[in-house]
């Protein structure tokens, strides 16, 4: 167990990846470099995959990308509605970087989302997205549905809006760390091959699974408040 505490440890201790030499030295953690990272490896994707697009005559690259697209496009605007359309590019945004995110792990990084700041930052611009949607969907009338059903609910729905980005921030770190740490159990319990094929489940598909819930309760919470 003594074991497993230092790498828990570890792996909460959040490092300086390097720090910039201006206003006396400001510390990067390594949590906000790997995003940058990531960022920068989403960008230029992205550039190369849109790069001599057409109309007709396309190739198998762009049939790809562009099944992908809708796909993602499709499934937000399911969840939303035509009101919340407008949203779709964000979240498709986050979903890649969340994914990227859990995913990293696999060449040797640290993710971001393993950083409690990280997770709370992004549940943060969620959770303003999910009350400016409501705002601008149906105007002074999301104030006034503070007060519903009854004036005396306003506390509790005034408190249901700071839980919201609570439990994304907490649903999305504890998973990736838990997933961590039944890694950790696993390697000491069975320390060959078993290990590999769970990380396989937890590297891979759970770290997907996040990312999909994630992006999930988003849309879901933005269709109650815009409704």
């Amino acid at each position: 167990m003594n074991e497993l505490t230092a790498a828990l440890k570890e792996e909460l201790n959040v490092d300086t990846a390097f720090t910039l030499p201006i206003f006396g030295g400001i510390d990067i953690p390594e949590s906000i470099a790997v995003s940058w990272g990531i960022m920068a490896f989403l960008v230029i994707v992205s550039i190369l995959l849109t790069r001599n697009l057409k109309v007709n005559h396309i190739s198998k690259r762009q049939a790809i990308l562009e099944t992908a697209v809708v796909t993602m496009d499709n499934f937000f605007k399911d969840l939303l509605g035509e009101a919340g359309k407008q949203y779709v590019p964000y979240l498709i945004t986050v979903a890649l970087y969340i994914a990227c995110s859990n995913l990293i792990g696999i060449i040797g990084l640290k993710p971001p989302t393993k950083d409690l700041n990280v997770t709370a930052a992004l549940a943060i611009m969620s959770i303003v997205l999910i009350e400016y949607s409501g705002i601008h969907a149906k105007g002074g009338k999301r104030l006034h549905s503070l007060a519903e059903p009854i004036a005396l609910m306003t506390p509790m729905n005034i408190l249901e809006i700071a839980i919201r980005p609570t439990s994304l921030c907490m649903r999305l770190f504890g998973n990736v760390l838990g997933a961590f740490v039944i890694m950790e159990l696993i390697k000491l319990v069975v320390p060959v091959f078993v290990p590999a094929i769970f990380s396989l489940y937890f590297d891979l598909f759970d770290g997907l699974i996040q990312t999909y819930v994630f992006v999930f309760l988003t849309s879901l919470f933005m269709r109650e408040t815009m409704e």
